[in-house]
């Protein structure tokens, strides 16, 4: 894995899922030779306050802060209402989705079914979309 690789984790609402993203990940980036920056941004200061504490190095909050990271973000992480205007009760803006979805960053996304159903995907546990997220992640850093 090369430096300077920027990991950027999106959530809103509670911010429950990305801390559990942010800690996956910082678990697994403390066994790695080289060490990437994993940034959190969240929809609200509550969610970006969850994704700090659980290991997150930087974090900003709001419309603008995940506008301007998510264009400077290699991996962008985070459940799929990241990438739906108004989603999570509207805490996601058009902005905010369409940032992610323009950015160059290779995206990463777990397909929570709130709200609409993605034909051919599988129920799975949250828990277990999270390990395949964050598996999806360190196969594509070997890469680099």
């Amino acid at each position: 894995m090369s430096a300077g690789i920027r990991i950027v984790v999106i959530d809103g609402m509670g911010g429950g899922i990305g801390a559990a993203l942010v800690e996956k990940i910082r678990d697994r980036l403390a066994g790695e030779a080289q060490k990437a920056e994993l940034i959190a941004l969240g929809a609200n200061s509550g969610a970006t306050e969850h994704m700090l504490k659980a290991g997150a190095q930087r974090g900003a909050s709001g419309e603008n802060a995940v506008i301007v990271s998510a264009g400077l973000a290699d991996y962008i992480l985070g459940p799929i209402g990241i990438i739906l205007p108004n989603s999570m009760m509207g805490e996601i803006s058009p902005a905010m989705a369409q940032a992610v979805l323009e950015a160059g960053a290779e995206r990463i996304l777990l397909p929570l079914e709130n709200h609409f159903f993605i034909a051919g995907m599988e129920t799975r546990p949250l828990a277990k979309l999270i390990d395949d997220a964050v598996a999806r992640l360190f196969e594509q850093l070997k890469k680099r």
